[in-house]
């Protein structure tokens, strides 16, 4: 989740970068849908990496590593977020391949989603704040995820991925939801997120949250590569920014190669 009051300085008008003749693949299904608007947004002329989307002058690609975790995410994704080169759901997905991506639509609920909801397998929780009445009896804490562990289902955290105003309009536009345990995220960390300008320090960008359920959930090697890959994304995106290229790798990236040489 990002703050609502978020200025994507590279460029984002919700528009897909494919050209505006034919049709268009949804980000998340690979469905097709109605052609787009040509991108010509702010940053729509810096040269990209095609695998990582980061400016080619600070390719991220070198420094990924995937990990494993016994707790699960599926991303449920504004579709305005998949066109933001400044979104830090895919960092989740580079890092735990068995992620799930799904575009919220408020009226077409992805059918893939409503199946695996049901599949008893799975033990899905919605990552949401516990500040209303409204659903206080479905607020659960952590130790609902390791009895769900204990009980040999799969806990899977579900991460509405879009800014808080759009997060909440999900939660609140999404019946679907409405029976599963909201899971508050209870933690200390400050964001360290530096592309987006967040309206509190306490409001952590979706990679973030990811990694403190993570760690909550004793998840801890996932955690950390995730950690030092979103670090990574950080000050390689920050740098070409500025135009400059990272001539030595930080510590975080110097971490992240030598589990890459293992």
């Amino acid at each position: 989740m990002q703050d609502d009051t978020t200025i994507d300085r590279d460029g984002d008008a919700g528009c897909s970068t494919a050209p505006a003749a034919g049709r268009t693949k949804d980000p998340g299904t690979g469905h097709p849908r109605p052609p787009r608007r040509e991108f010509k947004a702010r940053g729509s002329f810096v040269s990209r990496c095609d695998s990582c989307q980061l400016p080619a002058l600070n390719c991220l690609c070198p420094f990924r590593v995937t990990a494993r975790s016994e707790a699960k995410v599926w991303l449920l994704t504004h579709p305005l977020e998949h066109y933001k080169p400044t979104n830090t759901g895919r960092l989740i997905g580079d890092v735990l391949t068995d992620t799930e991506v799904f575009t919220w639509y408020r009226t077409a609920p992805d059918e893939r989603l409503l199946a695996l909801l049901d599949d008893e397998r799975y033990s899905p929780f919605v990552i949401f704040p516990d500040d209303q009445p409204d659903y206080a009896d479905r607020v659960v804490g952590m130790e609902r995820v390791g009895a769900s562990r204990q009980s040999g289902r799969v806990p899977v955290f579900i991460i509405l991925d879009g800014t808080w105003r759009q997060a909440r309009r999900i939660f609140r536009k999404s019946p679907y939801l409405d029976r599963l345990p909201v899971l508050p995220l209870a933690t200390e960390r400050r964001t360290r997120y530096r592309l987006r300008k967040p309206a509190s320090a306490a409001h952590l960008c979706t990679a973030e949250v990811a990694i403190e359920l993570l760690r909550q959930a004793e998840d801890a090697e996932a955690a950390e590569v995730l950690d030092d890959y979103f670090d990574a994304f950080n000050d390689s995106y920050a740098a070409s920014r500025r135009h400059e290229k990272l001539e030595a790798p930080t510590a975080a990236m110097r971490r992240l190669l030598k589990r890459a040489a293992r």
